[in-house]
C-alpha cells in the first residue's frame, strides 16, 4: 500500500527539480553514443560511465560490465523489498544521418517552444535517453524523500539496442541468477495515439525469409521460349499469391495453430480506444483496410499474425522494354507472429508451400533472416492493475492495456531466459521523430513520465 504523504513529497521533489533534471538530460544527450558506429566506441563507453556515475551517486551499486560489444551498465539497490524488479533501457542512439536535415546540431540539445508545449530536441531525446532518465529521476526524488532508493531494484542499460542487441542474450544467459527478478519494466514505448497513458501487454514476433527461384541457365527470349520454359517470376508470383485466400486468411498449414482470440475484456478495452481504421490509413494516402475479414483495425495490427511481401525482383525493370524470361526471381517476405506461434514451424510451412509450386527442373533457395517469438504478458499479475491505476491518476485519463504491431525482442528474452514478464510503459508520442532528423521529447512526457514511475513504484515496492 502506498504512503500518500510520502508519495506527495516525492512528486513535489520531482516538480521542484525539473530544471536540473532537464540539464542532466541535456548533458547525457551531448554524448554521441552511436553504438553501431565503431568511430563512436569511446563516446558509447563514456555514456555508460556517465550512467554508472549517476546511479552510484544515488546509492546504487553500479558498474560498467564488459561484453563482446558495447558495455552494459548494471546497478543494484540493497536486497529486500516486496518484489524484485528489473528496469531496462538503452543508452545507445541511432546515427544522425542525413545531418543536413537537422535544424540544429543533434548532439547540442535545447528546449524549444512548440504549439504542443516545450520539447527537448536532440538525438536520443526520446529513444531512449529521455525515457530512461524518467526512471532515474524518479529514483533521485525517491532518495531525496526517503533517504535511499527502494530495495530490490536492478537496473540494466545496454549500448547495442539500435544494432539488434547482439551482446544482450549472451549477457542475460551468463548472468541469469544476478538479473532474474519478479517483474521487468521497460520504458521504450509510447503513449497511445490520442495521448492517453498505456501499458503494452503483447508484442508480435517476427519471421523473415528470402526466396530465390532459378530456372534456365540464362535469360531467355520470350518469343522463342515463352509458354514453354518455366518463368521463375511467374512461379514465385503463383506461390506467393496462394499464401492468402480471398478472405485475407493465410493458407499455410498449421499457421493459426496456437493463435487465441481476444478475451471479451480486452476486446472491450480496445473498442473503447476509438481507433478509426480509415483515419489511420488516410495518414498514408489510403482508406480501404486489407486483411482478415471481420477483424477490427486494432486486432489486425496488434493481435493477428500477418504475411507480407517486403520486396520482389526478377527480370528486366530498367528503361524501355526487354522481352525476356528471367533466369532468376527472388522475394523477401516476413510474418508478424502472435503468442502461441512457433517461428520455426511457420518457416518450415512456408518453405514446403513454395516447393509445391517449383517445377522439377527448377531450383529454390531459402535464406533465413532471423526470427523471434511473440510476447504476451500475464496481466492477472496485480502489478499490472496497480500500474494502470497509477498512470490513470497521474495523467487524469484512464490508462489502457494495448498491443504493439512491432517486435521488442528483449521482452521475449526476459520471458525465455529470465522467466519473467515485462511491463512496457513509455511516454513517447507519435511525432517524436525517433530514428529521424529533429528527434524530440515533450517536456511534459519527461516530467509526467518521472512522476508516473514514482507513483508506480509506490505501489510495487
Amino acid at each position: 500500500m502506498k504512503d500518500d504523504k510520502a508519495l506527495g513529497r516525492v512528486l513535489a521533489s520531482l516538480d521542484a527539480g525539473l530544471s536540473e533534471a532537464l540539464e542532466r538530460l541535456k548533458e547525457f544527450i551531448r554524448i554521441p553514443s552511436v553504438g553501431t558506429d565503431p568511430a563512436h566506441d569511446a563516446d558509447t563507453r563514456r555514456a555508460a560511465e556517465w550512467l554508472r556515475d549517476q546511479l552510484a551517486g544515488l546509492g546504487f551499486d553500479a558498474a560498467v560490465r564488459e561484453t563482446a560489444g558495447q558495455p552494459m551498465v548494471v546497478a543494484h539497490s540493497a536486497p529486500g523489498g516486496r518484489r524484485k524488479i528489473l528496469f531496462y533501457g538503452h543508452y545507445d542512439v541511432q546515427p544522425v544521418d542525413p545531418l543536413h536535415l537537422w535544424d540544429r546540431d543533434p548532439f547540442d540539445p535545447a528546449i524549444e517552444d512548440t504549439p504542443d508545449g516545450p520539447v527537448i530536441r536532440g538525438r536520443g531525446a526520446c529513444d531512449d535517453k529521455g525515457q530512461l532518465m524518467t526512471f532515474v529521476e524518479a529514483m533521485r526524488a525517491w532518495k531525496a524523500v526517503h533517504g535511499r532508493v527502494p530495495d530490490g531494484l536492478t537496473l540494466l542499460f545496454e549500448g547495442e539496442e539500435e544494432s539488434g542487441s547482439p551482446s544482450l542474450q549472451p549477457f542475460l544467459t551468463a548472468n541469469e541468477d544476478e538479473l532474474r527478478a519478479d517483474l521487468a519494466l521497460i520504458c521504450d514505448t509510447s503513449l497511445y495515439s490520442d495521448g492517453r497513458p498505456a501499458i503494452t501487454t503483447q508484442l508480435r514476433g517476427l519471421m523473415g525469409e528470402e526466396i530465390v527461384i532459378r530456372a534456365a541457365d540464362r535469360d531467355l527470349h520470350s518469343g522463342s521460349f515463352g509458354g514453354l520454359a518455366a518463368n521463375p517470376v511467374q512461379v514465385l508470383a503463383n506461390a506467393l499469391a496462394a499464401v492468402k485466400d480471398a478472405e485475407g486468411r493465410i493458407t499455410l498449414p498449421g499457421f493459426y495453430d496456437g493463435v487465441e482470440e481476444l478475451t471479451n475484456q480486452l476486446r472491450a478495452d480496445w473498442d473503447d480506444l476509438g481507433f478509426d481504421t480509415e483515419e489511420f490509413l488516410s495518414r498514408v494516402g489510403l482508406k480501404q483496410p486489407i486483411g482478415e475479414k471481420g477483424r477490427s483495425g486494432l486486432e489486425m495490427v496488434w493481435s493477428r499474425p500477418t504475411f507480407e511481401i517486403n520486396g520482389i525482383a526478377g527480370g528486366y525493370a530498367g528503361e524501355g522494354f526487354k522481352t525476356v524470361l528471367p533466369a532468376e526471381a527472388r522475394a523477401k517476405v516476413s510474418c508478424r507472429l502472435v503468442a502461441g506461434q512457433d517461428p520455426d514451424r511457420i518457416r518450415a510451412a512456408l518453405r514446403e508451400h513454395v516447393r509445391r509450386f517449383v517445377p522439377e527442373d527448377c531450383t529454390v533457395e531459402f535464406i533465413g533472416h532471423g526470427n523471434s517469438p511473440a510476447s504476451r504478458m500475464d496481466i492477472s499479475d496485480p502489478a499490472f492493475a496497480a500500474a494502470k491505476e497509477a498512470l490513470s491518476e497521474e495523467w487524469g485519463r484512464e490508462a489502457a492495456f494495448i498491443g504493439a504491431g512491432g517486435s521488442i525482442p528483449i521482452a521475449g528474452d526476459f520471458q525465455t531466459i529470465l522467466g519473467m514478464d515485462t511491463m512496457l510503459i513509455g511516454f513517447g508520442r507519435d511525432d517524436d521523430r525517433i530514428h529521424s532528423p529533429n528527434e524530440k521529447y515533450n517536456v511534459e512526457s519527461f516530467s509526467r513520465g518521472a512522476r508516473s514511475w514514482a507513483r508506480i513504484m509506490a505501489r510495487l515496492v
